[in-house]
């Protein structure tokens, strides 16, 4: 599934050819996605200037000057395509403007798109009960000690609740806390306040590295241009497992190797010399 820093690189990618232009059409290729395409959403967007692009953890958002914002979530699969050559089957939502052609392209239908009003976007459900986002002023130590206080639950599985923080996947979470030094059983209320000093900063520099390298392209995901990124590349610890451990410090005492467990359904790596 796209995360974060893919949705990041979508939204860029889009705003460098849609951003200040006006919709002149908008074509629905099939009834729905995961969920019914809105009702109007074809009528409502049609003619609008775009005023600005946006995310909202792992949503893009699409801001008109009609004072409406359309969200999408781009599922397991989902992407945009900019200018194809060709349409394609799986396109299901086709935005044109007067020099470019943008399709919503998912093949599994695991995505969706909903309308709401821009000044009600807070209040849109799954926004309205979502964390601090990860690379905003809101998301800092202390923050994470109140939400984290008294809960026996691993940080692992409590980073991936968007209460807590809105839009942390896996990737990130277990590469953010190997870059803390953070066993990713470790109960949330016994991650002590030294080690939050390190996590925050962590959570946001394997977050900007990444949309700096493009995403990291796991799967089906590819950016708007087509081009693949490449932080999968830079992994310490993800999908690493009994492979040696990359840092220096490990090495010199002695070496350790990758680990794999599973936690809530999703496999953790992790370091178990690096991280306690």
């Amino acid at each position: 599934m796209p995360e974060l820093p893919e949705v990041e690189t979508t939204v860029r990618g889009l705003a460098r050819f849609l951003d200040g232009e006006r919709i002149q059409s908008v074509t629905l290729n099939r009834p729905d996605m995961r969920f019914p395409f809105p009702d109007g959403l074809v009528q409502a967007i049609s003619g609008a200037q775009v005023t600005g692009l946006g995310r909202r953890a792992k949503y893009g958002l699409i801001h008109t000057a009609r004072d409406t914002s359309l969200i999408f979530h781009l599922g397991m699969s989902g992407r945009w395509r900019i200018d194809p050559e060709e349409a394609d089957k799986h396109d299901h939502l086709v935005i044109t403007t007067a020099d470019h052609v943008f399709a919503l392209n998912d093949p599994r239908r695991f995505g969706f798109v909903d309308l709401v009003d821009t000044a009600k976007l807070d209040k849109w459900p799954a926004f309205s009960v979502m964390g601090p986002e990860p690379l905003g002023d809101g998301l800092t130590a202390d923050h994470l000690r109140a939400a984290l206080k008294g809960r026996k639950q691993a940080i692992k599985l409590l980073l991936l609740d968007q209460r807590i923080v809105a839009g942390l996947g896996n990737i990130y979470v277990c590469e953010a806390l190997f870059r803390a030094g953070i066993h990713p059983k470790r109960a949330g209320g016994k991650v002590w306040r030294p080690a939050l000093d390190k996590l925050v900063p962590a959570i946001r520099e394997v977050l900007l590295q990444s949309i700096e390298d493009g995403g990291s392209s796991l799967r089906d995901y590819a950016r708007p241009d087509g081009e693949l990124g490449y932080f999968a590349t830079r992994f310490a610890v993800y999908g690493r497992e009994g492979e040696s451990c990359l840092r220096d410090t490990c090495a010199n005492a002695g070496g350790s190797v990758i680990r794999r467990i599973v936690q809530g359904g999703r496999s953790s790596w992790f370091c178990p010399k690096c991280q306690r």
